[in-house]
């Protein structure tokens, strides 16, 4: 029988930092504004009113700028950090009410992190960082270092288990966290801009060795950045912060195509829309093509037009998973969704089609 797996659910959730904090939740509650919660009382308010289903085997990403609140959201779910009010259930318990004993075998069982600053000890070699939570977990050490050699060589180091974080690039000491959290065989995995500190071409890379990964593992992975690309990219569904608040939630092509207010539609104004649309919210439903192009609807609207573009088609077919027709699509709707609202009302459909 396979074994459950469960979302995480985050209730009610509430971070004041100050002194006197659970005193001035009614405060937030009532209203009381960021700013004016500082100026009057000098508490900071962290997160406000937090509510979030992140689904289990999914990738979640949480995003916004610096100060909105991510990365105190993320360290609510393993309790690194206290909340002042709320709840953050998994498997039927709250990680809030945990005892000490309780909480400290979630954090060894259950979770994983990997950080934005690597987090490895410059003394131990690549093995050594990798099997050092099965070592604390009891496990003995031969076979803590045939499970470590495994997930090294997964992540692409094999032949540098011996090797120490100074003799390695910042993209190979990444991938020394990655697989010593994929080591402990945790459930959920939390990455805190893990990939924020590495160049372009490594963090693009890196973003792939997590996607193949994950299309076989499952985990249920939350994914902090303060990059809207990256978080296209990975997050099955994204959640955008501002202020310590939600303002928005859905998958990346729900958040592109209907930002919720003019803050988020200033993050998604520049964003490559054939990356991000598929063809199967666009397809006219029911409708048939003749054309020798089939797509599934998953497919992006840049891999739609290209398939169209090579057969020399200015039609597709749309099926679902099981090959079921759901419908048709043009060239022209394809190439002009792939342009800004605003730019692609203009369009001649038929000129693009011609």
């Amino acid at each position: 029988m396979a074994e459950a797996i469960h979302d995480i659910q985050i209730r009610d959730l509430y971070k004041i930092f100050g002194p006197n904090a659970a005193a001035h939740v009614a405060d937030v509650k009532a209203g009381m504004s960021k700013e004016e919660l500082k100026s009057r009382f000098n508490h900071v308010l962290g997160l406000n009113d937090i509510n979030m289903d992140i689904p289990a085997g999914r990738i979640q990403v949480v995003m916004g700028l610096s100060g909105s609140g991510k990365s105190t959201l993320i360290r609510h779910i393993n309790r690194l950090i206290e909340p002042t009010a709320g709840e953050v259930i998994f498997e039927g318990q709250d990680v809030v009410r945990m005892s000490q004993a309780e909480l400290r075998e979630f954090r060894r069982r259950k979770t994983a992190m990997v950080f934005q600053k690597f987090a490895l000890f410059p003394h131990r070699t690549v093995l050594e960082n990798t099997t050092y939570g099965l070592v604390v977990q009891g496990l003995s050490r031969r076979e803590a270092a045939e499970r470590a050699r495994r997930w090294i060589a997964r992540v692409g180091l094999e032949g540098f288990e011996e090797s120490y974080p100074n003799q390695l690039s910042g993209g190979m000491q990444q991938r020394v966290g990655l697989a010593r959290a994929l080591t402990n065989d945790a459930e959920i995995l939390l990455m805190d801009e893990a990939f924020s500190a590495l160049d372009p071409l490594i963090r693009t890379d890196m973003q792939s060795v997590l996607l193949d990964l994950q299309q076989e593992l499952r985990k249920t992975i939350v994914f902090i950045t303060h990059d809207l690309d990256e978080a296209l990219r990975l997050g099955d569904q994204i959640a955008i912060l501002r202020d310590g608040r939600i303002i928005q939630q859905g998958t990346g092509e729900q958040i592109v195509l209907r930002p919720a207010d003019d803050y988020i539609s200033s993050f998604v104004r520049d964003i490559k829309r054939g990356h991000v649309i598929s063809v199967g919210t666009i397809m006219r439903k029911g409708a048939r093509a003749d054309s020798p192009v089939t797509l599934p609807a998953t497919a992006l609207l840049e891999e739609a037009a290209r398939a169209m573009t090579g057969a020399d088609a200015n039609r597709a077919n749309i099926v679902d998973a099981a090959g079921r027709h759901l419908g048709m699509v043009t060239l022209a709707k394809a190439v002009a969704e792939m342009i800004a609202p605003d730019e692609s009302e203009d369009l001649d459909p038929e000129a693009l089609s011609a």
